[in-house]
């Protein structure tokens, strides 16, 4: 059987990492606290950010603004960055 984890962003038991995303307590937090579900989620909706907004992410700031908008999308709240969708030039 697969390990469990009380996902924050589903608020129930479901199907946990199967190893931390990134080294560090922050990548521990996240293995304690994610689902699989919600973390391939997540990494759909940054990729989408990181295309429309054209983010480079190998910028500090890019990097800052990434972070906020996990904590964001994970704890659910509203002030999280949407897909806007392409928009002809």
């Amino acid at each position: 059987m697969s390990r469990q984890v009380f996902c924050r962003k589903y608020q129930k038991e479901m199907e946990a990492l199967d190893f931390a995303p990134f080294p560090g307590a922050k990548g521990q937090e996240l293995f304690d606290t994610v689902s699989k579900q919600a973390w391939q989620e997540w990494l759909k909706h940054q990729t989408t950010l990181i295309n429309e907004k054209r983010l480079n992410v190998f910028e500090a700031d890019a990097k800052k603004f990434l972070e906020e908008q996990r904590e964001k999308f994970f704890n659910n709240d509203e002030s999280l960055e949407k897909a806007e969708g392409l928009k002809p030039e």
